[in-house]
Formats: C-alpha cells, sequence, structure tokens
C-alpha cells in the first residue's frame, strides 16, 4: 500500500485500540475485524482489510502493520518484540502513551511559533499600511499648506512609493523566499538547519533539549517494558533520534557504557539526566523499575515543556503589541509633529 504514514494522533489511537481489544481477551485477527466493522471510513476499511489479509497468511501482526507502509519503524519494532515475548497488549498500551505524548509536544510547539508569527504579520500588514497608504495622505496635505516632509518621514515615504511601484516584484520575490523555506524546512537538511538557527538562541535551545530528553525518556520507557535490555534500548532510541547534538550525547553514552559504566550514571555524565532526573533514573534503576521512572521523567519533562511554552507565550504577546504600538507611533509622530508645527505658524 502506499499513503501519507499515520501522524501520531492516528497511530497513538490505533494503538489504543489494540490494547483494549488485547485486554479483552479478543485475539489480533478477530481483533482487526471488530476494528473494520466499526469503521466509517472507507480507506480505513480498506487499509485495516489488507492488514487482515496480511494477518491471516503471515500469522503475525508485525508483518501484516509493516505491509501497509503507514506505521512507525519504531513502533514496528516494538511490536516485534512484544508478539515475541507475549506482552503485545502491554506493549500496545505503552505505545498509545508514547505516541499521545509525542503529538502533545508537537502541538505545544506549533502554538508556540503561531502565535508569535501571526502577530509578526499583522504588525508586517500595518507598517506597510501606513507606508503606502498613510503617508501619501499626508504628503498632500504638507503639499497643500505650501511645505513638504522632511527628514524621517520624507525617507519614511520613498520607501512606501518604492514598496507600491515596485509592489508585483516585492511580491514575487517573497513568495519563492516562503517556498524555498517551505521546501527547504521539508527536508532533512532544511530540518537541521532550522535546528542550527534554534540551537543558536536561549529559549528555544532549551525547548529542544528538554524535547529531545523527554522522547528519549519516553521511548526508553516503552522499550524497557517492551522487556529490552538497557544497553539494546539505548541503541534503538539512539537509531530514532533526528538531533545531531542530542545523538552525539547518546553515543558518548554507549560508549561509557561499554567501559562499565551504570545507565543512570552514564547517562548523568554525558548531562542528558541532571538535576532531579539523574536522581530519579538512578533510584529506578536500583529499585529495578527503571521502565516506570523513565516514564515519569518524560511526564515531567512535558510538563517542563509545556510550562516553558505557556511562561514565554505570556510574555511575548505583551510585548508584541507593545512593539507594534512603538512602530507605529513613531511613524505617525514623524508626521504629525513638523505637521502641527505648520499648522501652529499659519
Amino acid at each position: 500500500m502506499s499513503g501519507k504514514p499515520f501522524t501520531n494522533i492516528e497511530t497513538a489511537a490505533f494503538c489504543g485500540q489494540m490494547a483494549l481489544i488485547l485486554k479483552s481477551g479478543v485475539s489480533v485477527m478477530d481483533g482487526i475485524s471488530i476494528m473494520q466493522e466499526d469503521s466509517q471510513n472507507s480507506e480505513e476499511q480498506d487499509i485495516l482489510r489488507n492488514i487482515g489479509s496480511e494477518l491471516a497468511s503471515t500469522g503475525s501482526l508485525f508483518s501484516a502493520l509493516r505491509s501497509t507502509g503507514l506505521f512507525p519503524e519504531y513502533m514496528l519494532h516494538l511490536i516485534h518484540i512484544g508478539e515475541e515475548t507475549g506482552t503485545l497488549d502491554e506493549v500496545t498500551a505503552a505505545l498509545e502513551t508514547h505516541y499521545s505524548r509525542e503529538d502533545s509536544i508537537r502541538r505545544s510547539i506549533r502554538s508556540s511559533l503561531t502565535f508569535p508569527m501571526i502577530m509578526i504579520g499583522m504588525m508586517i500588514v500595518v507598517i506597510l499600511v501606513l507606508l503606502i497608504k498613510v503617508l501619501p495622505v499626508f504628503n498632500q496635505v504638507f503639499i497643500q499648506l505650501g511645505s513638504e516632509m522632511t527628514g524621517f518621514s520624507r525617507g519614511l515615504l520613498k520607501i512606501g512609493n518604492s514598496l507600491s511601484s515596485y509592489s508585483a516584484v516585492f511580491i514575487g520575490i517573497l513568495a519563492v523566499i516562503l517556498i524555498l523555506c517551505i521546501a527547504g524546512f521539508k527536508t532533512e537538511s532544511g530540518r537541521k538547519t532550522l535546528r542550527k538557527i534554534c540551537r543558536s538562541i536561549g529559549f528555544t535551545r532549551t525547548i529542544i533539549e528538554s524535547t529531545s530528553s523527554c522522547r528519549f525518556a519516553g521511548g526508553m520507557a516503552l522499550a524497557l517494558k517492551a522487556g529490552l535490555t538497557p544497553d539494546r534500548c539505548l541503541e534503538l532510541v539512539r537509531e530514532l533520534t533526528d538531533d545531531e547534538h542530542f545523538a552525539k550525547k547518546l553515543a558518548e553514552t554507549e560508549a561509557l557504557m561499554e567501559k562499565g559504566t551504570p545507565l543512570t550514571r552514564a547517562l548523568f555524565e554525558t548531562g542528558i539526566f541532571t538535576g532531579v532526573y539523574a536522581r530519579i533514573a538512578s533510584a529506578g534503576e536500583k529499585t529495578g523499575h527503571l521502565d516506570i521512572a523513565m516514564n515519569k521523567i518524560a511526564v515531567l519533562y512535558q510538563d517542563e515543556i509545556d510550562t516553558r511554552i505557556s511562561s514565554v507565550l505570556a510574555a511575548v504577546e505583551p510585548a508584541l503589541v507593545a512593539a507594534l504600538s512603538l512602530i507605529v507611533g513613531i511613524i505617525l509622530l514623524s508626521v504629525m509633529l513638523p505637521l502641527l508645527g505648520i499648522m501652529s505658524s499659519i
């Protein structure tokens, strides 16, 4: 099958249904049939029908899901492990939590970027209207009074006239830049460039590092719950990391573990977990509940990300409004003050 891969929330929904079915004692084959009967979407029914057919011929949910090409490799790998260890119900339940968390992280990051971009767009539109439409009206007033704009206001008027005269050219250039940016950020090299830019900014660097740590902890919790050894868990999660800086830290952690350093100690020495997170991981390793500790760390990191984003948004909104008011005020005062001077001399 070919099609757009499932989103995190779609993957979480599928895993949640499978977990509920398996914990109810229903077989995987019967569960797929139930899901197909309950589906109201023809595309979903086709996907489930193909999964059921492949499952009937191979007897493996892993093979059936992989044949669709719609599910993430990380999920497939753990489904395979769940089938081999007889813990498929627990694995699918953990996968639901994992991909729900991934979706929550993505929505938090998207919301943190959407509002500032809208405000910046509004600022640009207001400034352009002032330069192109409002300033020429004031210039006509100056001419009727036998004077003309000078200094800063005249420079702004020239900029507005240039933008108005060559508007088609400027719009074309902006459209090309926008298309190149969108196309670039959809490629791996474009995303790497964006991450490098974000890492140069203090706030976004902190968010990126917290997000990488949250995803790492969530992935480790899931892999450990599936019965993998810590070494194999680390190897698997490192393969799924798209942050080069964080991947280097994981490689250093693996090198320390090869020398005999315990996992949680290696994570602390490489700076992946510090403070309370390192203590939680250490306690989990000592008590034999590292998967629970990793899940707790992932939840704490997610709460930290949400808190940071909320606090920054609370500060950005008035700052952008103040900046817009200041810019508009400067433009209008550069015209109004000379105009008031002329009016008072008449």
